[in-house]
């Protein structure tokens, strides 16, 4: 094992070692702790060593990132549009759940990265060989929101903290005060009956397997049937009109 370890450390640096590497340290330590410094020391080089590799922090995560997505499963070619959504959903999920930092990089971006412009391509694409409009398939992309990437977030997030975005184990749901609680009942007693298995949450909140699977089949469900019936939305029927 050592000699192992040895051996990598003399490996030469390239860029896709160096993005590899940091993802594994997230993996291992949470996003929150990783450094170039601590990345360079994991990798046994100098920190200005990748510097010829990653030209700062925001190009080292946006690399992370692209190396995550790109382990996301491609649906299989005979799969209609809504199988092969759901498969690439869940595929993007699975992923997700061996690198529970990912979610929390993926939000911090102002930008989409290439590897998350071209999986985002590639559901659209399958959805407008499925006969999708340009207009349907703006709409049921931002119906699905981040839970196209895999995670959602959501209304009850009393536990967005680092044992969810970290390493540490997610807290159990907490009772509202009792004078919040008597003011929005509803809210307490649905607040309060959240019971999630904790070993398929990922990001915050409700998004456990059941959750995420739940309304992902809700939505893709009802997409399926406005696609039946050749919904448009009334902007595009106006345009068409005229």
């Amino acid at each position: 094992m050592a000699e192992q370890a040895e051996t990598l450390r003399r490996t030469p640096l390239s860029r896709d070692r160096v993005l590899r590497a940091a993802v594994a340290l997230a993996d291992e330590t949470g996003i929150e702790s990783l450094s170039m410094r601590n990345l360079a020391q994991d990798l046994g080089v100098v920190p200005m060593a990748l510097y010829k590799h990653v030209s700062n922090k925001d190009e080292l995560l946006d690399g992370m990132i692209d190396v995550v997505v790109g382990e996301i499963d491609a649906p299989g070619s005979d799969a209609d549009w809504k199988s092969a959504v759901r498969q690439r959903i869940l595929s993007a999920r699975r992923t997700l759940r061996r690198h529970p930092w990912a979610p929390l990089a993926i939000e911090s971006r102002n930008m989409a990265t290439p590897a998350i412009l071209a999986y985002l391509d590639g559901v659209i694409g399958t959805l407008r060989a499925g006969g999708f409009s340009v207009d349907l398939a703006h709409h049921v992309m931002h119906a699905m929101g981040s839970r196209v990437l895999g995670f959602s977030q959501e209304l009850f997030d009393a536990s967005r903290r680092a044992g969810r975005s970290g390493r540490g184990e997610p807290d159990p749901p907490a009772a509202l005060p009792p004078e919040i609680a008597a003011r929005f009942p509803h809210v307490a007693e649905v607040a309060l009956a959240a019971a999630h298995d904790d070993g398929s949450v990922l990001g915050q909140g409700c998004d456990d397997q059941f959750e995420f699977e739940f309304a992902l089949d809700l939505l893709l469900d009802g997409i399926e049937r406005l696609h039946r019936q050749g919904w448009a939305s009334p902007r595009e029927g106006r345009q068409s009109d005229g």
